[in-house]
């Protein structure tokens, strides 16, 4: 279907991406996870909503401005994301920095890293991709769960291998959140709203 929209309310990706100062992947990546809204004309070409741009451009900079005001250092939900996509980091470090959460953010590239980032300190959450260099996710997975300190960390995995290939993999364990790529940004959101309100609700 082909929307009629004045051009002046939309832009190109390539437009998009010189506003955001980020590049042609990490827009079509925000476009799919419905972090910017678009769509495709009829030729193919992707169109983006202007105003989801500046939405997204006055948030990061709130996020900016309010600093580690915003995310108190003893208070913040803390968040490790072990994904080797540089284009698909700098989505989740974008996104996660939108939402102005009390959230503290370390992204890793490795399933080796995550293992000694919790052994430095442990996540309330971790999102994971389960195909990675070195040691793969599930082996990773494995791991944190037979590790008493990482008991309560909650784990999702965003992969793009069907339920079957899990499967194939040895599956997963129990309590683990699985969902496919693109990286559903919405869903995420939920996700951290429902922890960050869960941890306040514990310390009041």
């Amino acid at each position: 279907m082909t929307r009629k929209t004045p051009s002046a309310d939309y832009c190109s990706t390539t437009q998009a991406a010189r506003q955001l100062g980020l590049s042609l992947g990490t827009v079509q990546q925000m476009v799919e996870s419905g972090v910017l809204e678009g769509w495709k004309t009829a030729g193919g070409h992707r169109r983006i909503l202007q105003s989801s741009v500046d939405r997204f451009i006055a948030q990061s900079q709130t996020g900016t401005r309010n600093g580690s005001a915003a995310r108190p250092h003893g208070q913040a939900l803390k968040i490790l994301v072990a994904e080797d996509d540089t284009v698909l980091q700098k989505l989740y470090r974008h996104s996660i920095d939108a939402w102005q959460l009390p959230v503290r953010l370390d992204i890793v590239s490795s399933g080796f890293d995550v293992l000694l980032a919790i052994g430095r300190d442990t996540p309330d959450l971790l999102i994971t991709d389960l195909r990675m260099p070195g040691m793969d996710g599930f082996e990773m997975i494995r791991r944190i769960r037979d590790n008493r300190l990482a008991a309560d960390t909650h784990i999702i995995v965003v992969s793009g291998l069907s339920a079957a290939e899990i499967a194939e993999h040895g599956g997963l364990p129990e309590n683990i959140t699985v969902f496919g790529k693109p990286v559903p940004m919405r869903e995420l959101n939920g996700y951290v709203l429902a922890m960050v309100a869960q941890q306040r609700h514990a310390r009041s």
